[in-house]
């Protein structure tokens, strides 16, 4: 297939990679010329423990220079979506894939202001990477990808199966979903769970799950979130989904939050895709969420004070 995957962060550079090895016809697009010109340059190196691996993948800053593809995936933060799905235009034919990965709860809705929704597919992964510098990513450890048509309850659409497939051609583990959207709940509370708590206490993964009171605090953070996503008519677990976050944090040990890269480099954050989501979800079902509704608060007072609003 011919890829285009938009935004060469951290995840972007992991898949364009991965696409490349698997055999696809695969192009990095991002706004950073300079990145742009360093991956050109000099490929992705993708380090793992004490291998790297580095694969050649075109970049572009210009969609309209490479024209529609099979698949386009996007891996921007969720407040540049909009404004990436409008510069991807041209990269979007009538018969394309256009699907997002990325975290949180509405980037998929973004798309469908854009493209048809019988287009665009969904889903999470919990595959994470750290920048260590331009065009070189740290891919700590393969973990499990899940996708499935936005339009829920097509289980018959072969557009998420596309994707799967250039995902398992590059090596990565990945199952299709009807409907998906359960899933994209289950990533979304592992998220609220773990990243603003991360964030404001620069605790790496293990650390977080390791410190018994921010081990309880994560453990209430999550059940809180499972309250709402069985508001909505979402079977999840809550013990399901606390035990299988203890043991992600535990799996992932040194690994740094997005949203602690995010406090790091002084980046505005995806709060509002994340607990903001949750929170909204709460209001609209009068269900009280007053730790989630707390770490907004707290992350969106951190960006305040950096301008970052």
């Amino acid at each position: 297939m011919k890829i285009a995957v938009v935004g060469a962060g951290a995840m972007g550079s992991i898949l364009g990679a991965r696409f490349a090895r698997g055999g696809h016809d695969t192009v990095l697009v991002d706004v950073v010329a300079p990145l742009v010109e360093t991956i050109n340059a000099d490929g992705v190196t993708v380090v793992r423990g004490e291998e790297e691996t580095t694969t050649r993948v075109p970049a572009t800053t210009d969609p309209a220079s490479v024209g529609a593809v099979d698949l386009v995936v996007f891996f921007t933060k969720c407040y540049h979506t909009a404004a990436a799905a409008e510069s991807a235009r041209p990269l979007v034919g009538p018969d394309t894939v256009v699907a997002s990965l990325q975290n949180g709860w509405g980037n998929g809705d973004v798309l469908a202001g854009v493209y048809p929704e019988e287009q665009i597919v969904v889903g999470v992964t919990y595959n994470s990477g750290l920048v260590q510098a331009p065009a070189r990513v740290v891919h700590p450890a393969d973990q499990p990808t899940i996708v499935g048509s936005f339009a829920d309850g097509q289980a018959d659409d072969a557009r998420p199966a596309r994707l799967a497939e250039a995902l398992a051609d590059g090596g990565l583990e990945v199952s299709v979903a009807a409907p998906v959207r359960p899933e994209i709940w289950k990533k979304l509370i592992l998220n609220a769970a773990t990243l603003p708590t991360a964030a404001l206490t620069g605790m790496h993964a293990g650390a977080l799950t390791a410190h018994a009171p921010m081990h309880d605090l994560v453990s209430d953070t999550a059940r809180e979130a499972v309250g709402v996503a069985r508001g909505l008519g979402y079977d999840i677990d809550a013990q399901e989904r606390v035990d299988s976050i203890h043991a992600l944090l535990e799996k992932a040990g040194p690994s740094k939050a997005s949203m602690l890269q995010d406090f790091e480099a002084g980046r505005k954050t995806e709060i509002d895709v994340i607990n903001g989501a949750v929170v909204r979800a709460a209001d609209e079902q009068g269900i009280e969420v007053p730790l989630n509704r707390a770490f907004v608060q707290l992350v969106k007072g951190w960006e305040s004070l950096r301008g970052l609003e």
